[in-house]
């Protein structure tokens, strides 16, 4: 249907229809036509932000999200939460991955450079190579520029550190890279950065148009993720009927990534394995570092995020910031409580206690409880992922929507906040993959009452197995347009 790319998830019909409710309701058109586009966007294209030691990375991130976020600092061990950031352009929204973690270890620096690189380079759509203008290119940038070449992704040359006209010169020499033209910036001042971001959205694909009902090409792209040494090479293994991945007792012995097709109930699907990484003894202080890129570059590949969490620690830290991610990137997802057959009584008993506190935010996630080592529910495994797929692909016709909304607003209004009762006026879904909706309202819907919305939307249509994205457009007072 061509029509799906004019009007997001609205068929002619549907469309007018829609239109003309939304203009009885004293909407801007525009608006909502504007509403319905945002929303119904696939995933966001990516940048990977690359480049050895001290060259400004993470100070041009933080100068392109428009925050300071990433970390700066050069001592060894700078761990962070993040790698992934969101930013916007010129109108248009990006993820930004950023590998300025922290000062590897001077024995290993090409080494740690380049695995920086491999992990970001390949969850990107484009690459943005800062080189210090003021340095020239070194040995390991031109590591770098090997490694952007094999993997023939869009790159822009950010000279950075050109803080004047007398820094132009040593920016022009960064041409014999033979990447094309370098944009000389000062990620610390900002100068430069806007023409580099342009640049930036040439290379970058535009965020795919939404599509329903079409079916991805090839097989389904599964990323297992999880802490280190949770099992995740070991359930590989399982699924795989072999051995196919180094398992060891050290946690992170598995560095390069490993995609495998593999034949599975009947169907073939694509295991992404992202156990990590190896550590070596250098590298201690980064390897969760290295790990959060790692797992950041497979669920920007897949479709479906399987989690593992190990059931014989107590759920962590490290487990929620995984699981955020996965949620925050709008991936289906399944819960695979790993090595069940280990339990006891008494641990069960606090774990299900663990699971209905720390895992609240994934609540409406399938779970499978398994043991990778023995096979044990294995075959539970694929109606999950399976599951998980059906409600990240559902689609709620607009019509059926809006009867939803109208009887939830009349049996459970919003609370009168300052005289004045803001009302869900009509909405729609703009997107799958995950559902995207697009509330239209009277006044501003609190944060508790979106939740109960979202809530009520699973209750009522499933969804099992996604999250759920709702944004809002309130009405501007009759007069304030034209």
């Amino acid at each position: 249907m061509n029509d799906q790319h004019d009007h997001g998830a609205l068929g002619d019909a549907e469309y007018a229809e829609f239109m003309e409710l939304a203009a009885e309701e004293g909407f801007d058109i525009e608006d909502v036509e504007e509403a319905i586009e945002e929303a119904g966007h696939g995933p966001l294209p990516v940048l990977a932000v690359v480049g050895r030691p001290n060259v400004g990375k993470s100070t041009l991130v933080n100068r392109i999200i428009g925050r300071r976020e990433a970390v700066v600092e050069d001592r060894p061990g700078v761990t962070r939460d993040r790698v992934t950031y969101e930013a916007e352009w010129a109108g248009r929204r990006f993820k930004v991955v950023d590998t300025g973690g922290w000062e590897q270890d001077v024995l290993g620096i090409d080494a740690s450079v380049a695995t920086q690189a491999e992990y970001a380079i390949e969850a990107a759509d484009a690459c943005l190579f800062v080189v210090d203008a003021t340095v020239g290119a070194t040995d390991t940038d031109e590591a770098v520029v090997k490694l952007l070449r094999r993997a023939g992704k869009p790159v822009v040359l950010a000279a950075n550190k050109v803080d004047g006209q007398s820094g132009e010169a040593d920016a022009a020499m960064l041409w014999s890279l033979g990447l094309g033209e370098p944009f000389p910036v000062s990620s610390l001042h900002g100068r430069g950065t806007g023409d580099l971001l342009d640049e930036v959205l040439r290379k970058l694909p535009e965020a795919p148009e939404q599509t329903f009902g079409k079916a991805v090409g090839g097989p389904r792209r599964i990323a297992l993720i999880g802490r280190p040494n949770v099992g995740k090479s070991s359930l590989l293994n399982k699924v795989a009927g072999e051995d196919r991945v180094v398992v060891n007792e050290l946690a992170g012995t598995t560095r390069d990534p490993v995609d495998e097709l593999i034949e599975l109930g009947g169907r073939t699907w694509k295991f992404v394995d992202t156990a990590g990484i190896r550590k070596k003894v250098h590298l201690q202080a980064g390897a969760d570092y290295y790990a959060s890129l790692r797992t950041a570059a497979a669920v920007e590949k897949a479709e479906v995020a399987v989690i593992l969490i190990d059931t014989t620690d107590q759920i962590s830290v490290q487990d929620q910031r995984i699981i955020t991610m996965a949620v925050e990137s709008g991936r289906a997802i399944v819960i695979a409580y790993n090595k069940w057959d280990e339990l006891d009584e008494e641990r069960r008993y606090y774990l299900e206690r663990e699971i209905e506190t720390e895992m609240q935010q994934v609540s409406w996630a399938p779970r499978v409880n398994v043991s990778a080592k023995t096979g044990r529910h294995m075959e539970k495994l694929v109606p999950a992922i399976e599951t998980a797929l059906a409600g990240w692909e559902t689609r709620v016709p607009t019509g059926r929507l809006n009867a939803f909304l109208g009887e939830l607003v009349a049996a459970h209004p919003h609370p009168i906040r300052g005289g004045k009762q803001p009302r869900i006026l009509f909405g729609t879904q703009a997107g799958t993959k995950p559902p995207r909706f697009v509330l239209f309202a009277s006044g501003f819907l609190e944060a508790g009452y979106r939740r109960f919305i979202e809530r009520r939307l699973r209750e009522e249509f499933g969804f099992e197995g996604t999250p759920i994205h709702i944004s809002v457009r309130v009405r501007e007072k009759r007069g304030k347009k034209k």
